[in-house]
């Protein structure tokens, strides 16, 4: 299957059709690419190769037959198991648009109070705007985030939320497609065609390319930040195995306690 063919899907199908769809041609996709190459930390199964993704420039070796994960999930998850007790400890968790690869593992986790929210996605168990959430201020302790505000023209007011319904002591983790060679964010709201949108922003529902001062922009609303770098604690020999983002950032955030 060809990185052509994939990128054709990623930019005809809506994406809420993707979802339903992929609940059925992941277990012949599992059966097709096993071998030994690579390993998708989330469930431990290992494949000969991985499937090609890109809305854009298409990448190779980067999508998991079984979870679906990309390498920044995969990298997500691996934080998650290193560093942190999401796993074990009793937990309020808010879930942004919540990746495949980690919804039914979350919402079965015991120790978890697990919600999710989306205005459109059909796994959301509140459908809502970012910008306005219906939710009480002060109330999880995890929130995620992930690739989410680049496609929010009023990102800040995004963030605001975000911070207004953490807990105090919480933390989150909010990914974002990020140029490191950008000190500033760019972004044009005079630039609204889908084709004008994927020549300039990469996507074509982003509304930005964020910048090194996208931490900047999560400090401005009350976060502090805790890490970023988290990918220089696995090996290079891990990263090929798990099929990792040299380099990629996972911005990982807290609100100060009371």
């Amino acid at each position: 299957m060809s990185g052509k063919f994939f990128k054709t899907i990623l930019n005809t199908i809506p994406r809420p059709w993707l979802i339903r769809l992929s609940y059925v041609v992941r277990p012949l996709l599992v059966i097709f690419y096993k071998g030994k190459t690579y390993i998708d930390p989330i469930d431990g199964k290992s494949y000969r190769k991985l499937l090609p993704y890109g809305y854009g420039k298409t990448r190779n070796n980067v999508l998991s037959p079984s979870t679906l994960s990309l390498e920044r999930h995969r990298l997500m998850w691996l934080y998650l198991k290193n560093e942190t007790k999401f796993f074990s400890k009793d937990l309020k968790v808010l879930h942004i648009a919540p990746e495949q690869c980690f919804y039914k593992r979350f919402k079965n986790q015991k120790n978890l109070d697990y919600t999710t929210l989306d205005l459109e996605s059909p796994i959301a168990d509140i459908k809502a705007d970012i910008c306005d959430m219906p939710l009480e201020d002060n109330t999880f302790d995890v929130i995620f985030c992930n690739h989410v505000l680049e496609h929010i023209p009023n990102d800040l007011q995004a963030m605001r939320e975000l911070y207004r319904v953490m807990k105090p002591g919480g933390w989150g983790i909010f990914q974002v497609p990020m140029k490191m060679d950008l000190a500033e964010t760019y972004e044009d709201f005079s630039i609204t065609s889908p084709e004008e949108r994927t020549k300039h922003f990469g996507q074509y529902d982003h509304v930005r390319w964020y910048g090194l001062d996208y931490f900047d922009r999560l400090k401005s609303v009350g976060f502090k930040l805790l890490d970023a770098e988290f990918i220089k604690k696995i090996t290079p020999e891990e990263q090929k195995k798990f099929a990792l983002m040299k380099d990629e950032l996972l911005p990982i955030v807290y609100k100060s306690a009371l």
